[in-house]
């Protein structure tokens, strides 16, 4: 996925937005992460990329990662390169008969991935995605379990998230070399369900996979229901796989939401939340774990180098819960029992964003079912 970094239609379509609005501030600030080659050479800007050469817009390539010596500072792509023939890797004990090749200690440790992973407004310091942070104030860290642990353990089928095996990898990671006890995995899937950045479907399925696995949910009922009468069901989120918040990096686009379904015994719909429009926008009494900031004139803004000061945040913190309580009324003289379904639901971005983006309808973002609960009024 890392491959995709520059690729990805819905980054370079904010980005170019981005350059178009503020003229080319801030072209070299994000593709210090998404095409830190094309930064090293300084063929950006300019941002439509058309001095970028074939290898610098393979985005965060093998030789990239493996050249990184160091950071200045955790975030922003501070890291510090040191091109050639030298590549730096997790095992202290390595032979390639291509290259010289080092131990790096920072190749094991989250700092590596929060360089890029922890990102500020460049010119007011907002945080803006702190998934390193979060997770480095989080009960995994203190644990030891690192960025690395989950998310280069992931496999088809094996989602590496908090809440399922993390196994071992045992093999010989290149010609000539003695088996390991465990390589690394190099899928790098978090949560992006893009279509266009989807040239290879078990990519989405891994996505989908580590999105299945990362919450639970937990539905209360009240203990007595009289029809005609109100009353309050609760549900209870656990961020119960991730290492960080739920959900997490760029926050002010990703959008996690809870729909509630209440149907009587003939299948009909008494209560609903969380459903969406004929436009495919969520509506708005719908509980959504993001993030939103403002921009200068304190309006709610979706476009990253527009913001200017925080309004809300209430996505879940790893191995923590949020509970959510609905009131409804279930009509006097209706017939239980009653149906009551609660899902999780994730996409990458809001449907009018994609849309102004790509233009109305042309494209649609993935919903994920995350995870469903079900439980009856009897």
């Amino acid at each position: 996925m890392l491959s995709r970094a520059y690729e990805d239609e819905l980054f370079r379509k904010l980005y170019l937005l981005a350059s178009e609005e503020i003229e080319g501030l801030t072209d070299e600030f994000c593709m210090r992460c998404h095409s830190p080659i094309g930064v090293y050479l300084k063929e950006i800007p300019p941002a439509d990329g058309s001095k970028l050469s074939d290898i610098a817009k393979r985005g965060i390539s093998c030789d990239f990662c493996h050249t990184v010596s160091g950071y200045e500072k955790i975030g922003n792509g501070n890291y510090e390169l040191s091109p050639g023939m030298v590549k730096r890797g997790p095992f202290e004990e390595s032979k390639s008969p291509g290259h010289e090749t080092t131990y790096s200690e920072l190749h094991t440790k989250s700092e590596f991935c929060g360089i890029c992973h922890n990102l500020y407004h460049p010119t007011n310091n907002i945080p803006l995605e702190l998934t390193y942070t979060e997770w480095k104030e989080g009960p995994y860290a203190e644990e030891g379990i690192q960025c690395q642990d989950c998310h280069m353990r992931q496999s088809p089928g094996i989602p590496a998230t908090g809440i399922t095996e993390r196994p071992d990898y045992p093999g010989i990671a290149g010609a000539g070399g003695g088996k390991r006890s465990h390589l690394y995995t190099h899928y790098f899937v978090g949560a992006n369900t893009i279509p266009q950045v989807q040239t290879d479907k078990s990519y989405e399925q891994m996505a989908m996979e580590r999105l299945q696995a990362a919450a639970t949910l937990e539905i209360t009922l009240p203990a007595n229901i009289t029809p005609g009468t109100e009353s309050t069901v609760k549900v209870k989120i656990t961020n119960a796989g991730a290492g960080h918040y739920l959900p997490t990096g760029l926050t002010e686009l990703r959008q996690m939401w809870l729909y509630l379904k209440i149907t009587d015994n003939s299948g009909k719909v008494t209560y609903e939340s969380g459903s969406l429009d004929d436009k495919g926008n969520i509506d708005k009494a719908s509980i959504i774990y993001h993030s939103v900031f403002a921009d200068k004139d304190g309006n709610p803004t979706e476009k990253v180098w527009k913001i200017e000061s925080p309004i809300s945040d209430n996505r879940i913190p790893p191995k923590e819960s949020a509970i959510e309580e609905y009131s409804f009324t279930i009509p006097a003289g209706a017939n239980l029992p009653f149906d009551v379904e609660a899902t999780l639901k994730y996409r990458s971005a809001p449907q009018h964003l994609v849309d102004e983006l790509f233009g109305e309808g042309k494209t649609t973002p993935l919903i994920v079912d995350m995870v469903t609960e079900k439980s009856q009024i009897k």
